[in-house]
């Protein structure tokens, strides 16, 4: 009967040796799903923020741009960044513009 107790502790506890030996990895650990999920998201929050940081940024350089010009100029601007805007969307200008306006003269 002391034997079979013995042999029993023996298996018993070899069998533990072998669960322990198998968890216990030699390579790096693997990321769970969820761990990179995190991980992404809060690389996409920084990234977010970043941006809203620089737009901000490039917003207040343009404020202030646009306050230190006079009136005048300030007039200029919106007239000259229309007429772009035009010109990019391949627009002609409005009839009574093109009617009305100075005619070149020709040499």
């Amino acid at each position: 009967m002391r034997i079979k107790q013995i042999l029993f502790y023996i298996i018993f506890l070899s069998s533990f040796s072998a669960v322990y030996s198998q968890e216990k990895g030699t390579g790096p650990k693997e990321k769970s799903i969820n761990s990179e999920r995190k991980l992404q998201k809060k690389v996409r929050l920084e990234a977010r923020e970043k941006r809203r940081q620089e737009k901000a940024e490039r917003k207040a350089i343009k404020k202030h741009h646009k306050r230190i010009q006079t009136k005048k100029v300030r007039r200029r601007m919106k007239k000259s960044k229309k007429q772009a805007q035009l010109n990019h969307d391949n627009k002609r200008e409005p009839f009574f513009k093109r009617l009305f306006k100075k005619k070149k003269r020709k040499k």
